[in-house]
């Protein structure tokens, strides 16, 4: 199945995507809609562990999970851990690692809470938590990071592209100039992965679930842990399943399983799992530079369109290597609510998000399957 077939047979699309029966879901990156794929794949799972042992169903389907991960991230297999939620990898890395007293770590108080919450928790540990100072929302540039790291920093935690602005970070340049300083780089990807080619060359760590972008179900998801720094990383969960029990026998010591098993305490989300092997076949079949210049596509019609309506879009000026799949639009002190209800009520379905100072922004983010079609009708609607 192509890109091409899908937007051009319209019989195929409503098939394989059926919320575009009765909506236009322009939400991914809140909770997506899943593929009718993904959702057979997960409900043949469910089905057959009704015949008996759920894991042997699916056990044999890890490791194919572990393989379109590394292809989606450009990695080894043994890099990537199913871990589930964003949240919970991201928890992983922060309280994982060893941090010395005077050590400070550089995050983006306005990202995701995600990828906020598990840094300032290291304060407890004498740690010093670093907001970004940068002058537009969302838009981190690597001039940014360069400029606010010093000999005492030991990590940054970014988020891949910004939840609101849809600033799509410059994560590799970012990461070259932190390895060059030694300085751990920590990558948050859920708004990009499934999107947006996200290598992990120059990156440490990532985490990111599938429910978004990856057209995945939710609690299903990747940790990438650099092959060289899994002994450094030490979980504070332990389970049968990440610590070494020969025949099911506790040991005497703790001796944590190598490889990427080391973070998977025990036993695994298997509906999710294959749930999540699905969306990323699917990913991989479409092709993840097929999907982001449909994106960018999108995004170039849209911008314009919302402008010529009065409104303001953030990040429009924005170069095409920092173009997402998201496009956010405000009026200054206009609340959005009503309108964001109207959409609903129209089946068009879109996010509402408020910033720190109480704007609020209307966030249309389509993925490759919506429309032209879906896209004028909605803007029509404003």
């Amino acid at each position: 199945m192509t890109l091409h077939e899908i937007l051009a047979n319209e019989e195929l699309r409503q098939h394989e995507f059926p919320v575009t029966q009765n909506k236009i879901f322009l939400g991914h990156a809140g909770v997506c809609p899943l593929p009718r794929r993904v959702a057979k794949a997960m409900a043949d799972c469910a089905s057959g562990g009704t015949l008996g042992d759920q894991e042997a169903f699916v056990m044999h389907r890890i490791d194919d999970a572990r393989k379109a991960g590394a292809q989606l991230l450009h990695c080894q297999p043994d890099e990537v851990s199913l871990v589930g939620p964003t949240s919970l990898a991201l928890s992983l890395v922060a309280a994982g690692l060893d941090f010395r007293k005077g050590d400070n770590i550089l995050v983006y108080h306005d990202d995701y809470p995600s990828n906020v919450y598990p840094w300032m928790a290291l304060a407890r540990q004498d740690v010093k938590v670093r907001l970004m100072n940068i002058r537009h929302l969302g838009v981190i540039r690597k001039v940014d990071v360069m400029g606010q790291v010093d000999e005492d920093t030991k990590l940054v935690a970014l988020a891949s592209s910004h939840f609101i602005s849809g600033h799509r970070l410059e994560h590799a340049a970012i990461g070259q100039f932190l390895r060059e300083r030694n300085i751990l780089f920590c990558l948050d990807a859920i708004q990009t992965l499934g999107a947006f080619p996200t290598a992990v060359e120059q990156v440490d760590f990532l985490a990111s679930d599938s429910h978004k972008w990856l057209l995945g179900p939710c609690g299903a998801g990747l940790l990438y842990v650099k092959k060289d720094l899994q002994e450094k990383l030490n979980p504070p969960i332990y389970g049968w399943h990440n610590v070494r029990n020969p025949n099911f026998v506790a040991q005497e010591k703790i001796e944590f399983r190598s490889g990427a098993a080391k973070f998977e305490a025990g036993t695994h989300n298997l509906v999710g799992l294959v749930g999540l092997l699905a969306a990323m076949e699917l990913a991989l079949e479409i092709g993840v530079e097929n999907i982001a210049a449909e994106l960018r596509r999108k995004r170039s019609w849209l911008v314009p369109a919302l402008q010529a309506k009065g409104y303001t879009v953030l990040n429009a000026e924005a170069k095409p290597e920092n173009v997402s799949g998201i496009t956010s639009f405000f009026q200054p002190s206009k609340d959005l609510a009503p309108l964001h209800q109207k959409l609903a009520a129209a089946g068009a379905i879109a996010s509402l998000r408020t910033d720190r100072k109480g704007q609020n922004y209307l966030r249309f983010s389509p993925h490759f399957y919506n429309t032209d079609a879906e896209l004028h009708r909605v803007v029509e609607l404003l």
